[in-house]
């Protein structure tokens, strides 16, 4: 008996879009645009290999769009008259998909005159009527039409969403539309479509339009019953818009009896001829889709496509991201000629408070293909903040804002108009969710904490703050200032934003957000939206430019909505356990104070500088006092710990009291106050740009500042603790910084070390003095982390008590045995002096502008740091990458309930179940250990340490 057929349509239309927004602007060598090509190479490529894990085809195509006209626009001329036209480096890659579709040997089906959903229809119709069951690979709800089991052949017709992983059957349907696929139609006549222009009726939803359609049974039923309803603005509606209602019903429903531009059997599956698709992505530069088919024996859809995609959507083209592998020189400024937009005008932003004006906004965003959004809260904390409203742009001198919270400055205040929240939200759901639309925010995790916790998976995204670090990070040094968007606004466009203390006030007279009227809320809102859209312009073609995409592109941006989702998820603290320690401190701190004052021989204020330095120098005749311009003794760590070294017992005793003193206020006493009182957990804030080398830092509260090694830092880990049932996980990179040293130095003993699992402090000492004792390693590991710094011999003398003779032949002697590391300083700092700037390993930026200062302090300091920089970005970027796939290795592993938490300098911590510790160990090792792969290969492993426990503290 002949087996049953399985014919597999792919909407290719809505691929292109898709892979449009989610890669970056690639170039082939011919310096052609193929960023989407690329993506919708890899995504047929992705879908090949999932069907080979599932029901897989017999018979495939790819249906397009031919062009822009088809006999709907006869029928109505405004159909899809809002659609702009295509981006202008999208329109060049068209027939290049085409080329990519035909490199697969796939049939590449489009008709003039005809919609890809037409022919999609007409050859689920004919196959599903031989008996053949129908898979269409979209999620276009047009398509939900063609749902359900033809009445003639019998063959099944379903879809399937590749980008959420759903199969879209009847039931689904009926979940979407609260109708049976049949009647889908009649439900799109009455509600429109405002991405295509299809008018439904004006003031009708997708709500009304159900319910109508649930009770009378079709379009023409509840059109004739309008006239007995009682007198309402719909059965007004319904009346005067009928024969609209009608036409609309025309052009939602879709041609089914198309002629077939090729026969169904020629869509049969079999081996596919490998040279075709090698020369198409040999001449495009796709090269890792060229080495998975290298690797391939033979050729069939979907067993020879298997596994390529998770290389190549991740990692392909990274040689083509906009000529980024080569070094160009600095630019000279980061401002560039502002293209002929229009000034910034706040009285024509727009205060959408009806459905209507809301439904029109989200079809200008669904049709500009990428809106800039922004959120105004109650507060600055995500995770308790109300949503007060949600502000769009759509372009230049397009923007609104949608209020959703305002409220008058008491009780008897009027409330002003406002769409119901969760109705807004409901509308906007879709468009902020769509893979079909890049959304754009500012510092846009903030955005999606605040959204997530109202149902809404924002995807996918851009972040200016994000993009702006990756192209300027370090040049805030000459006065270029920081991220945030007043500053980008100004540097960047010329323009002065509206500032939140202009709408809201200051201090005992500052009012929420939802108190602000309507129309200041908007100007300030709506600006805010428009200068994102306006950035982001802007910092794309730099990125492409300057060669910052491959960085943004595959290690921050990614790393965006992970970092949003562990700042949602916190972690739990004992608040008793906190206060205890908090008790203990204020006793010891107390007991600290009492033998101060009687070692400095009377009280003082021991936190006051002024004071202290008074006390030490003054008093106590400590040698060494400086006095600042502002006339006081310096009494930082610095000083205290030379004073220290020299036996000076009070400033000891300071030292110490100054640690308890921050950890009480900044730990004990803090994370009690910061526990979340809806969720039991700390939330902590992390920033993508807080730190100018790439790594994240912590704030609100600071959870990086713990101290690792000491007894106290340890007390403080132990009150993080696991949910009932589950451990904490700490999963740490071992010496991360020395092993890429190592690797980026071409340091043969110390890659050796690594490479057969050697003490590497152990093997320092061996090779600087020739012994191992307690004393020698431990001036090796200060040398080895000191050296990575760029440290004076006055500093390193510092650090090991020598004098600075006895410190510089330490160095001379380590650069002999190691002369890759002083090759190494040597190169980076020339680089830096030439370019302006360090870079890692993945591309990362750093500049440096004070690297050629008169000011010897200055330039000191830029060169410690940039010997250093390449180095610990590319820890950064490590960790970064490791944590952009760690859910989907986790997921992928059957995982899911594993939930990373916590992100530490070169640690990350996890809560999971007991008993799911033994399965998740070896995937987030492997992870982290690969996260370099395939983008970089090192020539030396990356170790990680893992341990378990019921408290941070255990699990360290």
């Amino acid at each position: 008996m002949e087996s049953r057929k399985h014919l597999y349509l792919v909407d290719g239309s809505a691929y292109i879009f898709r892979a449009y927004h989610r890669l970056p602007p690639l170039t082939n060598p011919e310096g052609v645009p193929v960023g989407a090509v690329y993506g919708y190479t890899a995504m047929l490529w992705k879908l090949a290999e999932d069907l080979h894990k599932a029901d897989g085809p017999t018979h495939l195509a790819v249906i397009l769009d031919k062009g822009s006209i088809t006999f709907r626009n006869a029928l109505y001329d405004q159909y899809k008259a809002n659609r702009p036209p295509p981006p202008e480096d999208l329109r060049p890659q068209f027939p290049l998909i085409r080329d990519a579709t035909r490199a697969f040997s796939l049939p590449c089906i489009e008709e003039e005159g005809l919609e890809a959903d037409d022919l999609i229809a007409s050859y689920a119709r004919a196959a599903s009527a031989r008996g053949w069951d129908v898979t269409i690979v979209s999620s276009d709800k047009d398509l939900m039409q063609l749902v359900g089991t033809s009445a003639v052949g019998g063959g099944h017709v379903d879809m399937l969403d590749t980008m959420k992983n759903q199969r879209i059957d009847i039931p689904e349907v009926v979940e979407k539309f609260g109708v049976p696929p049949e009647q889908v139609g009649d439900v799109l006549a009455l509600m429109g479509d405002a991405v295509d222009n299809v008018p439904g009726i004006r003031g009708i939803g997708p709500k009304t339009a159900t319910k109508l359609i649930q009770e009378h049974g079709g379009l023409e039923q509840a059109l004739a019953a309008a006239p007995e309803m009682k007198k309402s603005k719909l059965r007004e509606s319904l009346i005067e818009q009928a024969d609209m209602a009608r036409l609309s019903r025309q052009l939602v429903a879709l041609k089914e009896d198309a002629a077939l531009p090729l026969p169904l059997e020629d869509f049969e599956l079999g081996p596919i001829p490998p040279e075709p698709l090698g020369a198409f992505l040999a001449t495009h530069g796709f090269t890792s889709l060229q080495r998975k088919l290298a690797s391939a024996a033979t050729l069939h859809i979907p067993e020879a496509l298997a596994g390529a995609v998770s290389a190549g959507a991740q990692h392909g083209g990274e040689q083509h991201s906009g000529g980024e592998s080569g070094s160009a020189p600095a630019p000279a400024s980061t401002r560039q000629p502002l293209p002929d937009w229009p000034a910034i005008d706040r009285e024509a932003y727009a205060c959408v408070q009806t459905m209507e004006d809301l439904q029109a906004w989200i079809a200008r965003a669904e049709a500009a293909r990428l809106v800039a959004i922004d959120t105004e809260t109650s507060a600055l904390d995500s995770m308790r903040a109300d949503l007060v409203g949600v502000s769009l742009s759509t372009g230049a001198g397009e923007a609104c804002y949608i209020p959703l919270g305002h409220h008058g400055l008491d009780m008897f205040a009027e409330v002003p108009l406002q769409i119901p929240r969760e109705e807004a939200l409901a509308a906007l759901k879709p468009l902020l969710e769509s893979d079909a639309v890049l959304k754009v925010g500012q510092n846009i995790k903030y955005d999606l904490t605040v959204l997530a916790r109202h149902g809404i998976a924002v995807a996918p995204i851009d972040d200016t703050m994000v993009m702006s670090f990756c192209l300027d990070a370090g040049r805030g040094e000459v006065g270029l200032g920081g991220h945030g968007m007043d500053e980008l606004a100004s540097r960047h466009l010329s323009h002065t934003t509206i500032l939140f203390k202009d709408v809201c006030g200051t201090g005992k007279k500052q009012v929420s957000f939802a108190q602000v009227p309507l129309a200041d809320a908007t100007r300030y809102a709506a600006e805010d939206a428009e200068v994102t859209w306006r950035l982001h312009q802007l910092f794309a073609q730099r990125l492409s430019d300057e060669g910052g995409t491959r960085i943004y592109q595959r290690v921050d941006r990614p790393l965006v909505p992970v970092v949003a989702g562990m700042e949602r998820a916190g972690i739990r603290v004992e608040r008793e356990q906190l206060a205890t320690l908090s008790t203990r401190f204020a006793a010891e701190i107390s007991r600290l104070e009492a033998v101060i004052h009687e070692k400095a021989g009377g009280p003082f204020l021991i936190g006051s500088p002024k004071q202290l330095g008074e006390v030490l120098f003054d008093k106590l005749g400590y040698k060494g006092g400086k006095k600042g311009k502002s006339g006081q003794y310096s009494t930082d760590q610095s000083v205290l710990e030379t004073l220290a070294g020299q036996g000076a017992e009070v400033a000891t005793l300071v030292l110490e009291w100054r640690q308890l003193s921050k950890l009480k206020s900044t730990y004990t006493d803090a994370l009690q106050a910061a526990i979340n009182p809806d969720t039991g957990r700390v939330h902590t804030s992390y920033s993508l740009v807080g730190a100018q080398t790439g790594r994240l830092s912590s704030n609100d509260p600071n959870l990086q500042n713990i101290p690792i090694r000491t007894e106290i830092g340890r007390q403080i880990r132990e009150a993080f603790v696991a949910a009932p049932g589950h451990v904490l996980l700490s999963a740490d990179y071992s010496q991360i910084e020395l092993r890429l040293a190592a690797h980026m130095a071409d340091v043969g003993p110390l890659r050796e070390a690594f490479e057969q699992g050697e003490d590497i402090h152990a093997r320092t000492a061996q090779e600087l003095f020739g012994e191992v004792t307690r004393d020698t390693r431990s001036r090796a590991k200060t040398i080895n982390f000191a050296i990575l710094y760029g440290i004076s011999r006055w500093g390193l003398a510092g650090r090991l008590g020598t004098s600075a003779d006895e410190a510089q032949a330490m160095i001379d002697r380590y650069f002999e045995r190691f002369p890759g590391i002083q090759r190494y300083i040597h190169d980076t700092l020339e680089s830096v002096r030439a370019r302006g700037y360090s870079e890692t390993l993945f591309g990362r930026k750093t500049w440096f502008p004070r690297i050629a200062s008169g000011t010897q302090a200055e330039r000191q300091g830029s060169e410690r740091a940039a010997i250093n920089a390449p180095i610990q970005g590319t820890c950064a970027d490590i960790i970064k990458r490791a944590m952009a796939r760690m859910e989907p290795a986790l997921a992928q592993a059957g995982l899911s309930r594993v939930k990373m938490l916590l992100q530490v300098h070169d640690e990350l911590v996890f809560e999971l179940p007991e008993e799911d510790v033994a399965a998740a160990t070896p995937v987030i090792r492997a992870v982290m250990a690969e996260a370099a792969q395939p983008a970089i290969t090192l020539s030396v492993p990356l170790g990680v340490e893992i341990g378990t426990g019921p408290s941070w503290g255990a699990a360290h």
